[in-house]
């Protein structure tokens, strides 16, 4: 019976008339709001309803929709199947503390917070199936006590790390591309040590890493001794990783500069080389002019030497006086001997050197050895 003012059983109280269509029997109130394109959560619902539907719309169950759900202290069914839902954040549902049902499948889940279903302690049925979820924290479902269905079917899951507790009555878990390795062993451990029943069995299957061939979840050959090991080692290359990060962190915080000030203890630190690219450029800057003022000091001297050598003047007329003048007393400085028949004295020039002439800064002039030729 459809209804437009609703009376409670309990008394004659009247409710506030509403636009959901909802119908009252003597336990439950439903609200249908399905296919009605909706992008929120209507107000206008009543707060005493124990059923809701809200499948085929466009709900996204963020911020808004949160604080609406929140209101609905007697909700025990609520429907949120074929929507557009991409995440489930933490306490979405948390004061929903009588909620039994909850569908929340064909959706674009890919994430759930592991808190997304903190306050469900009377959920019984949790249905996630046809969504992207590709992991779950082993912890996402400690706040279901009482939780007795869990359907994943057809998501992204290839492990799924099972916590004890965890009791349930019915799984199911087919259609996720699940891998045979140590990390479903938990899973494969749980499933025959438990009594819960795992709905459509033949298709809940794994493939090993090389492998093509489907082997059954519960069935596959996954060795716990080669898990044992495996953990081993990854643990000792999770201890050494951290180890080398810690010493690189403490070195990083000894080798960086600070400085404090008054009693606020204001820390301000240098810059890292290799990080400021300004700090960088001017260090660069610096050397290189540091070492062009070194490199000019030594060969300045050099440098003036080899320019005032190369700095000369044609020999003018009036010097030939002068030349001779310095040309005869230099051979007058050479030894003669006399010959005992009274010639002519036989001048003897003797080769003191035999290394090349020192340079003087002028540079040899043909006009000079012309006048030596025609003086001798």
């Amino acid at each position: 019976m459809k209804l437009h003012w609703l009376v409670i059983w309990a008394g004659p109280l009247f409710l506030n008339p509403v636009t959901a269509d909802c119908n009252i029997t003597l336990q439950t109130v439903t609200c249908e709001e399905s296919g009605k394109n909706l992008s929120n959560i209507s107000t206008d619902l009543f707060q005493n309803v124990t059923k809701l539907s809200l499948k085929n719309n466009k709900i996204t169950l963020k911020d808004g929709d949160k604080k609406i759900l929140q209101s609905f202290f007697n909700l025990t069914e609520l429907y949120l199947n074929e929507n557009m839902i991409n995440v489930l954040y933490n306490n979405s549902f948390c004061n929903l503390t009588k909620l039994v049902i909850l569908d929340i499948s064909n959706n674009y889940v890919s994430t759930v917070h592991k808190a997304a279903f903190a306050g469900l302690n009377q959920l019984s049925v949790l249905n996630l199936s046809y969504n992207m979820i590709t992991q779950l924290d082993s912890d996402v479902f400690s706040f279901l006590k009482s939780l007795a269905v869990l359907n994943l079917q057809y998501n992204y899951l290839k492990s799924f790390h099972i916590k004890s507790p965890f009791k349930l009555v019915k799984i199911v878990l087919a259609g996720n591309p699940w891998t045979c390795s140590c990390d479903l062993l938990d899973l494969q451990i749980w499933l025959t040590a438990s009594n819960v029943t795992m709905e459509n069995e033949d298709n809940t299957t794994c493939t090993f890493q090389n492998t093509m061939e489907k082997f059954s979840i519960i069935t596959a050959d996954i060795q716990a001794d080669d898990c044992k090991i495996q953990k081993a080692s990854l643990k000792s290359i999770v201890t050494s990783t951290s180890v080398s990060k810690l010493e690189s962190s403490t070195l990083a915080t000894a080798l960086t500069p600070n400085t404090t000030t008054g009693n606020n203890r204001t820390h301000a630190e240098l810059p890292l080389i290799g990080k400021s690219w300004t700090f960088l450029a001017g260090v660069l800057g610096f050397v290189l002019s540091t070492t062009l003022l070194i490199i000019t000091a030594i060969k300045c001297p050099t440098w003036c030497h080899y320019l005032m050598s190369y700095s000369h003047h044609r020999l003018e007329e009036n010097d030939s006086e002068m030349f001779e003048q310095e040309f005869s007393a230099d051979m007058s400085s050479f030894p003669t001997v006399l010959d005992t028949n009274d010639e002519e004295p036989i001048v003897i020039f003797e080769k003191n050197q035999a290394l090349a002439p020192v340079e003087d800064g002028f540079s040899e002039d043909k006009y000079i050895d012309s006048y030596v030729t025609e003086e001798s």
